[in-house]
């Protein structure tokens, strides 16, 4: 199992994204909708719809990883990193998931904190943004535990299940970390 990960915490790890994550990611997803509602858009969990979303990781200006678990492989969160932007910008956008069977126990904080250490070191980014809704209370704690700071406000940002919802933009630079208290190392 671990030469797949990309990096590993104590706990977790992370891995690409792949097809034969399809059944598990399925079940977990439908597993989660009362999580999940209103913060992330229903889900086409068809076979199609999945083979869309991994297609999407074969661009150069996005990265679809998992979060499992360390020792089985066992999928407890989904990170994606959206709209790479490479030159002077070397930014991207994360989108996250935690998963009800085992959200609240801080592996997603871990995962997180891997992915965020991938991105600066081996994708060579300088800044992660991640936009919020504002009564996102766990998602919103998850940032701030993670040292992301808030910049902003965004009116009608992002259509969520037919409505345009205001977000607030939270962003992590590669400078903040190494200024800052936070334990990056895995």
């Amino acid at each position: 199992m671990s030469n797949l990960y990309l990096i590993h915490g104590d706990r977790v790890a992370i891995r690409p994204v792949c097809a034969n994550d399809y059944d598990e990611i399925t079940a977990l997803t439908r597993d989660s909708a009362e999580l999940h509602h209103p913060w992330i858009p229903r889900r086409d969990t068809s076979r199609e719809a999945f083979d869309d979303f991994i297609a999407r990781f074969a661009q150069p200006t996005h990265e679809g990883l998992v979060v499992c678990f360390r020792q089985t492989g066992a999928i407890v969160g989904g990170v994606n990193i959206n709209n790479i932007v490479r030159g002077s910008m070397q930014s991207g956008m994360l989108g996250y998931v935690a998963y009800a069977s085992t959200a609240g126990r801080g592996y997603m904080s871990e995962g997180l904190r891997l992915v965020v250490q991938f991105a600066f070191t081996e994708l060579g980014l300088h800044r992660l943004e991640a936009n919020i809704q504002p009564t996102n209370a766990a998602s919103l704690n998850l940032v701030k535990r993670l040292g992301f700071r808030r910049e902003g406000y965004s009116p009608v940002f992002q259509r969520i299940n037919g409505v345009w919802r205001d977000h607030e933009r939270w962003a992590l630079t590669a400078d903040m970390l190494s200024a800052g208290p936070h334990e990056w190392t895995a």
